[in-house]
């Protein structure tokens, strides 16, 4: 209901977002500020609150995929010129159960680009041995993330997920001496009180985390695990520790989910204007189209073999509609600049929402800085509130008919 009206305010428009699957590429070789995303489907078993694309390694299986994976790239890119983008992530998925296979990949992608801001790669924390992390620097990877979840007993049983050796991680990590160390961390999961999430946040930087990214426990419709989130009422109150810990300790707000030490670079994988995807379910956002490639492993790897690109869905914004998208994601960074958004939509804030921002920051919840607005504490805990209705409301219902549906016809999200 609320992400109905928002939508409804916000593009001026009954109109709802409509993906088809009338494929239709568009190119990338003009395209600024871009980015490359790698998604590698495999665990070792499947965690009930992931909702991402994935499924249990194989093998055989893996192979085909990693083959399919390298064709897909060729058949996107081979009549592109070498283009300079941002940066790469692999995500999964499990990405270190291919780890054999990544010098590979990225060797086929750094045929087609020029990567300028490194390479990112996802990890599971049984992934983090010391001889892993030496290979992975040698093949050019400069930042991990970690993906914890907790550091707390009483928590990871609730996820189904084993506790490992913290301080074995530690001296893994500092041996490793990674340019940007990223531990994710879930709060407002069950069996969590502000105490012992203290105490993850702790942990996480003695492990020589230079960022943590604390993300909120959501229950997916189309997840399996027998536990429920904490009230709204608690995830404010634990939301707020975060910030006031993290501020008393001195660590900086980077984004709205993101605390890192002072002086460090700062990652995030979610937050690009424009990227190209490779793999199941992988996303690609260029210009004014989203496309979204089948979540099918199976069927990923059956339609590359006949020479046929892999894109499931198609979605074409309205102005308003990309607007709309640009500043949902790019207030996640705590910051809209002017001149970018007007750059990337075709006109000025002012022109579309100066309305909106009037009032916004009447409430509160933005400021004015430097060439741009900047989001306030407050304004951050309702980015977060709409952004857990959001993903319930579209992420939600898109991911829920691709994981039954390899190609579906049409989806209207109002």
């Amino acid at each position: 209901m609320l992400t109905s009206f928002l939508s409804i305010w916000l593009t001026r428009s009954m109109k709802p977002f409509v993906f088809t699957n009338q494929i239709k590429h568009q190119e990338y070789k003009e395209i600024e500020n871009l980015g490359l995303y790698v998604h590698i489907p495999f665990c070792r078993k499947l965690c009930g609150f992931c909702p991402y694309c994935k499924e249990i390694y194989q093998k055989e299986i893996a192979l085909k995929y990693k083959n399919a994976l390298l064709k897909e790239i060729k058949l996107r890119c081979a009549k592109t010129p070498i283009k300079k983008v941002t940066s790469l992530y692999f995500g999964g998925g499990t990405p270190a159960l291919l780890i054999e296979y990544l010098p590979e990949i990225i060797s086929m992608l750094q045929q087609y680009f020029e990567i300028t801001e490194g390479i990112g790669i996802e990890l599971h924390p049984e992934d983090v041995t010391e001889k892993n992390l030496l290979f992975l620097k040698e093949i050019g990877i400069t930042m991990i993330s970690i993906g914890m979840q907790s550091f707390q007993k009483e928590c990871l049983d609730s996820l189904n997920r084993k506790k490992y050796d913290y301080t074995k991680i530690a001296k893994i990590i500092q041996k490793a001496n990674f340019e940007t160390v990223d531990i994710d961390l879930i709060f407002a999961m069950p069996n969590q009180t502000p105490q012992s999430f203290i105490k993850d946040i702790d942990m996480a930087f003695y492990c020589h985390a230079t960022q943590i990214s604390t993300y909120p426990f959501i229950d997916f419709t189309f997840n399996h695990h027998k536990y429920k989130p904490l009230s709204e009422r608690k995830k404010k109150k634990l939301l707020n520790v975060i910030t006031s810990y993290c501020k008393k300790t001195n660590k900086k707000r980077t984004s709205v989910w993101t605390f890192a030490l002072p002086h460090t670079k700062k990652y995030s994988s979610i937050t690009r204007n424009h990227f190209i995807g490779f793999g199941a379910s992988a996303v690609s956002l260029l210009s004014d189209t989203m496309s979204i490639n089948t979540f099918s492993v199976k069927q990923y790897i059956r339609t590359i073999r006949k020479g046929s690109l892999p894109s499931s869905l198609t979605l074409h914004f309205s102005v308003r509609q990309k607007a709309v998208y640009y500043l949902f994601w790019n207030a996640y960074t705590l910051y809209i600049d002017n001149d970018d958004f007007k750059r990337e939509i075709g006109v000025s804030i002012q022109n579309l929402f100066s309305f909106e921002f009037w009032l916004a920051q009447k409430l509160g919840l933005l400021k004015k800085y430097k060439n741009g607005y900047r989001i306030t504490q407050k304004g951050a805990y309702y980015y977060h509130y709409i952004e857990q209705k959001y993903t319930t409301s579209y992420i939600d219902a898109v991911w829920r008919i691709c994981k039954k549906k390899a190609f579906p016809k049409k989806i209207v999200l109002r």
